[in-house]
């Protein structure tokens, strides 16, 4: 398949590839690959999913680095002291950063109650409040969008800084991302349009009443901003020669914990990115609608795709090493 043929194919498609915005590819540190389609452009920014955590596990990997977090063993309750804790409740006191990277922490709840955090004043204070429950900390993976919140509050109260600052500052700014601004006030109408609409979006950050970022969901990125941050983590935290990350946060990052069934494609999960593969050094950060970071080190290549809203989208690694892959580097 020629790169003709495979835009057209996208373009043609009424099948998982219909609403590919984005695709943008770095190989050996040069971009290889460029192209979009249904209106978009390059630059223009797609709100990805859930790709979002894995921008966060690498925003509290800087905070480590920056000494503003100890180690990922540090626990939860001691970076928010004005916290007070449901009576009763004890497993809270037990949860580590680690537990919510690796999405073992335990919660109070079935199902995700997300009208009940995301109409509250505070999303962060909301998710501590679901943290913990009589089962105790099992170690069971329990994938759990709002509370990677907590994460954001975590970053805020140890820097001093807004989590969106810090993002622009130490992430964005060094990878040559655009500046990102908060999304703003926000209804329940609102956060349904931020989600459905097929629109271009600005360089925005979901974000709360108090505006701290949403941090499990609701950044906007272009396929070349999320390629670039794919380098940067290919390159063990160095992107252009300058390091943003340091390569022991990145190997802890990205060293496998938990085993994934069925559900999630039997992969293997790390600090909020995944591993395809149990014997294929393949990374990926991953979200809804087939948004994707897909990192494969054994040919030095780094792939952003976007996509606007549409549900149940699995198989998107699989495109990219069947389709996209072929066409930059041959059969």
């Amino acid at each position: 398949m020629t790169k003709e043929e495979l835009h057209n194919y996208i373009c043609e498609s009424s099948g998982n590839e219909s609403n590919i915005c984005q695709i943008y590819a770095i190989k050996d540190g040069a971009a290889v690959y460029e192209d979009c389609f249904r209106g978009f452009n390059t630059t223009d920014a797609v709100n990805v999913m859930s790709v979002t955590k894995g921008v966060t596990a690498l925003l509290t990997g800087i905070a480590i680095d920056k000494g503003y977090v100890k180690s990922t063993d540090q626990k939860v309750l001691g970076f928010f002291p004005d916290y007070t804790v449901k009576r009763g409740e004890k497993t809270i006191y037990d949860v580590k950063l680690k537990h919510l990277l690796t999405m073992t922490a335990p919660y109070k709840y079935k199902s995700e109650p997300w009208t009940k955090v995301c109409t509250s004043d505070d999303w962060t204070k909301a998710a501590l409040d679901l943290l913990g429950g009589r089962r105790g900390i099992t170690g069971e993976f329990k994938y759990a969008t709002l509370g990677v919140q907590i994460l954001a509050g975590v970053i805020e109260n140890t820097s001093g800084m807004r989590c969106i600052d810090f993002a622009n500052e130490y992430l964005f700014k060094p990878l040559e991302i655009p500046a990102h601004k908060l999304h703003g006030a926000s209804s329940k109408e609102d956060q349904f349009e931020f989600l459905m609409s097929k629109k271009p979006k600005k360089n925005e950050w979901y974000n709360d009443p108090e505006n701290t970022v949403t941090a499990g969901w609701g950044l906007t990125l272009s396929a070349k901003d999320m390629a670039k941050i794919g380098a940067m983590v290919l390159n063990g935290g160095v992107y252009n020669g300058i390091r943003i990350i340091s390569k022991s946060y990145i190997t802890e990052m990205l060293t496998p914990r938990v085993e994934l069934g069925e559900r999630f494609g039997n992969m293997i999960y790390c600090y909020l990115w995944y591993r395809p593969y149990k014997d294929k050094p393949v990374i990926a950060a991953l979200g809804d609608s087939g948004n994707a970071i897909y990192i494969n080190p054994e040919i030095n290549i780094s792939v952003g795709v976007t996509g606007t809203y549409k549900p149940r989208i699995f198989d998107r690694v699989r495109f990219i090493e069947d389709k996209i892959i072929p066409v930059i580097v041959g059969n």
